[in-house]
Order: C-alpha cells, then sequence, then structure tokens
C-alpha cells in the first residue's frame, strides 16, 4: 500500500513512550528443543498486555482537536479495546468500547478500570464492529477499527520496524492472523527493512477467516467454532484495507488446532516461565509444527498478548 512505510516509520519514532520497545529475547530451551534458533518477541510485555497499544496510541496521537473532544468510538475482542482505553486515557480521550457478550471477563475488567465506558452486544464480535460504526456516525464521533485503519496497521507495522533493528539476520517471523493488522504492518516493514525475513502467518483451525479469504481472493462468510485463541477471532469487514497488505506481506500459511495451542501455550510456560494468551500460543505453534523446516535458522515468534483468565489458562494447558 503507498505510503505504508512512511508512516510506519513515522509511527515507530513518535508513540514513544506510551509504547515501549519490546524486547527480543533468545529462549535457549526452545531453541534445543526445536532445533532453530528461537527468539521471543515479548510483546505481552506491553503496559496493556498486547501488541494492539502500538496502534491505538498511535490512531489517537493523530486525532485533530475536535476529534479529541467528541471522544471515539471502537469495538474489540478484548485487547484493543483495552489499548484505545488506555491511549485516550493518556491523551485525555473519551472512550467507549462494543464488545461481543462473549469477550474475555478478564479484558472487560481492564478495559472499564481505564475509565472507557464498556457496551456489551448480543451476537458474533462483528456485530460489535457493526453497532460501534453505526453508533459513532450518530454521535458525530471518530470510529477506532481494531484492524481496519491505515494509522492503526501502521502502528502495528511499528512491530517489524523493532525487528529489522534487533535481529536484521533474522530468517523467519512466526505472527499470528486475526484481522490482519499485525502481520500486514509488520510484513510491510520487514518487506522493506529485511528482505530475507520469511513472514509466516498462523491461524487456528477454527477461526481462519483471513486464509480463507487470501485464498478465496476476497473476503468470504467464514463459519467459525470456540478457540482459545479469541484475540484472533472474528469476522473480517468487506472492503478491509488489511487483505491487499496481507496479500502482498505473507509469505507462508500455517494452521493450528486447539490441541496445538494448548500445548504451546503450556510449551512457553515450561521453558521460559511465560503465561501467554491463546493468540501467543497460535504463532508458536505454527513453529512448532514448522520447526523441521527451519532447522539451523533464526526465526522470532511473537508472543502478541498475556491477558488470559488464569482458570482458561489452567484449564487449557490441563
Amino acid at each position: 500500500m503507498d505510503g505504508l512505510l512512511d508512516r510506519i516509520m513515522d509511527a515507530h519514532r513518535a508513540i514513544r513512550p506510551q509504547v515501549p520497545v519490546t524486547p527480543l529475547d533468545y529462549s535457549s530451551a526452545l531453541s534445543a528443543a526445536l532445533g532453530c534458533e528461537v527468539l521471543l518477541k515479548g510483546e505481552h510485555l506491553q503496559p496493556t498486555g498486547s501488541f494492539k497499544l502500538r496502534g491505538a496510541t498511535n490512531k489517537t496521537r493523530l486525532l485533530n482537536e475536535n476529534e479529541r473532544r467528541a471522544g471515539v468510538v471502537t469495538a474489540s475482542t478484548g485487547n484493543h479495546g483495552l489499548a484505545a482505553a488506555r491511549a485516550g486515557k493518556l491523551a485525555g480521550v473519551p472512550v467507549t468500547v462494543y464488545v461481543a457478550a462473549s469477550a474475555s471477563r478478564a479484558k472487560t475488567d481492564a478495559i472499564k478500570a481505564l475509565g472507557a465506558e464498556l457496551v456489551v452486544i448480543d451476537g458474533p464480535p462483528i456485530e460489535a464492529e457493526i453497532q460501534a460504526r453505526r453508533s459513532a456516525g450518530e454521535q458525530g464521533k471518530t470510529y477506532i477499527s481494531p484492524y481496519n485503519d491505515i494509522d492503526i496497521i501502521a502502528g502495528q507495522g511499528t512491530l517489524g520496524a523493532e525487528l529489522a533493528e534487533q535481529a536484521p539476520d533474522l530468517d523467519a517471523v512466526f505472527i499470528s492472523v486475526g484481522g490482519g493488522g499485525l502481520i500486514g504492518g509488520t510484513g510491510t516493514a520487514l518487506k522493506r527493512l529485511s528482505p530475507q525475513t520469511r513472514i509466516v502467518g498462523v491461524w487456528p483451525e477454527n477461526s481462519p477467516c483471513m486464509l480463507r479469504a487470501l485464498e478465496a481472493g476476497g473476503i468470504v462468510d467464514v463459519a467459525e467454532r470456540d478457540t482459545l485463541s479469541d484475540g484472533t477471532a472474528g469476522a473480517i469487514e468487506p472492503g478491509s484495507l488489511t487483505f491487499p497488505v496481507c496479500q502482498a506481506a505473507i509469505d507462508a500459511k500455517v494452521t493450528v488446532t486447539e490441541a496445538e495451542i494448548a500445548a504451546a501455550m503450556r510449551l512457553v510456560a515450561e521453558t521460559d516461565h511465560w503465561l501467554v494468551e491463546g493468540s501467543a500460543g497460535v504463532a508458536l505453534a505454527g513453529l512448532v509444527k514448522q520447526a523441521a523446516a527451519w532447522r539451523g535458522r533464526k526465526v522470532a515468534v511473537v508472543l502478541c498478548g498475556r491477558n488470559i483468565a488464569l482458570e482458561t489458562f489452567l484449564e487449557a494447558i490441563g
């Protein structure tokens, strides 16, 4: 997409210190177990517990004075709403977050604790997006999509700029895919800054919306089932900006089962003592599944979030 890299690099400079550069840590235990040099990108260490803080902070900083006064409306499965709530609180911008009734209680409680107004919608996450966008239009407020917004994509792409600086010799990066903002932005940055790095998208088999769109050459309706990876769940809006960005950015595609996601969450808890949510488990599960193809090479896994209820985590790894 024309101009996206410039937007990413502008965001990379501008979102500090609200969004820290997260560590890229070598995992000796995972490297020994998988036979490749494994680096973990610690997005779960962001102040809101996920990478979503990047895009929300970037979007909020670009609002004009009238938009700031009116406030913003967004929709979320949890992490984006949490990020928008924090970005709004720091910038003095009122935030309303629409969530589906299925959203994680841990995430919705955290959203309210940051002072955002929470609106719970019966129905799937895409219905929360539709109603949030309609409400924003009726109230004259800015709607902030969790992924279908050039400034959100640019903010998420700052992760790619960081990876290029931290590991310029990276052979591949494994990223879980939901709406496509993270992998689209990160992949766009790496295509230019580290062109030898392969961008591997990983989906839960139970929610492969962007994958099916890429296979079909356009956004299609996809039947979804419940998944541990609630952070990547939900359909993609028709005409989403992330679709062509993902078409250009993703080099390889992997799907993983719920059992493989849970096993990966348990594995990183055992090896590196990190408690991560299902969407982070998806990315690691993708590498575990593909490890033989990357033997002896340097690969990164984006641990995109940690916001999971303890009971859910224990049930998953049990």
